[in-house]
Formats: structure tokens, sequence, C-alpha cells
């Protein structure tokens, strides 16, 4: 099988805990994402009220109608992907630029068994360890991909593994990606 450009990333080894360094925002970020899904929740439930009262003021002949005009509603509405969505809780902020930063649980490995590289546009984590003696055989295999946004560039990924066996990677988004906000001008008649 033919493999596309391949690019192995250094796994940097920290001191440090992500525990630590991440338990101060971990609240505040909870509690946002909460009070955006209660919004969506919110939207939503809304919408819902909205159709249930169309269908039953109604007739019959009009019915079909109206609904059929809120599923074209419902199917016109942009599908969102987490990392496209630049509020995605996976992107954040790194000064001017956003970052896409990947977490992965690889504490039952020694830094020696993981591997990080990317294929073409995929994120590739894999660990394997095997034991063997004379009573028993331990073998585990860690395999994960994930989908790379375009336009990011593969060297510029960098891990690192913390003391309590996180495997953090970031992977910093192209301009294109991270310029969500632009101003419309408005023309005055």
């Amino acid at each position: 099988m033919a493999e596309g450009n391949k690019c192995n990333i250094p796994i940097k080894l920290g001191d440090f805990s992500v525990i630590d360094t991440e338990f101060a925002s971990i609240r505040e970020r909870f509690d946002a994402e909460m009070r955006k899904m209660e919004e969506e929740m919110a939207k939503f439930r809304s919408e819902l009220m909205n159709r249930e009262a169309n269908f039953f003021e109604t007739s019959s002949s009009s019915t079909s109608t109206q609904s059929n005009a809120g599923n074209t509603a419902l199917s016109q509405r942009p599908k969102q992907n987490y990392v496209s969505d630049i509020n995605s809780p996976l992107i954040q902020e790194d000064g001017d630029n956003k970052v896409l930063k990947l977490r992965f649980d690889v504490s039952q490995y020694t830094p020696e068994e993981i591997v990080v590289k990317t294929i073409d546009n995929k994120l590739l984590v894999h660990a394997k360890h095997e034991e063997k003696s004379d009573t028993k055989s331990v073998y585990r295999e860690y395999n994960r991909e994930f989908l790379l946004p375009k336009g990011v560039a593969p060297e510029s990924i960098r891990s690192s593994l913390s003391k309590d066996g996180v495997l953090t990677v970031d992977a910093p988004l192209p301009p294109s990606l991270t310029a969500a906000e632009t101003l419309i001008p408005i023309a005055h008649h």
C-alpha cells in the first residue's frame, strides 16, 4: 500500500502534570461550554415549540407544506464540524494564533513505546507494549487517528508527554482557519 507524506513528530518529555497546569481553567471552560449547550437547547426547544404550534394551527393540507418547509430549513442549516468550528473546546488561543490541542491518555506506556506521526492530513498516535515472562504475557496497543484541518503544517506540530502520562499534541492552525471574523460593509441607499 502506498502511503502519503510521512512526518514523525518528536515527543518532548516534561516534568509537569497536566492536571496541575490545567485545573485552574477547567471550571471556567466547563461553565462556558454548559452555557453554550443551554443556549443551543433553548433555541432548539423554541424552534420545536414553534413548529408544533404551526402544525396544530393549520389545516392538514397546509400542514404538509409547512412541514416540508421546516425540513428544508433544517437541511439547509450548515453542518458543524467540531474542528472547523473555531469555538471548539479543542481549539485554544495562543497569543494572536489558534492551536488545535489534543490530549491522549498513554499512561500505560513508556515514552519509547509511543509514536506520534502524520500521514498526509491525518495525525496518528500509536503505542505498543509487550512483556513476556515464563508465567505471563502482556500485550497492549493504543491507536488513535485524527483528521487534521486543511492547511495544518505537519512540521509545526509539537507533542509533549507529562509525568502523569498525558500526551498533548499542539497543531497551530493556519491563518485562513483562524480568521473567523470579517466585517462586512453596509451600503446605504
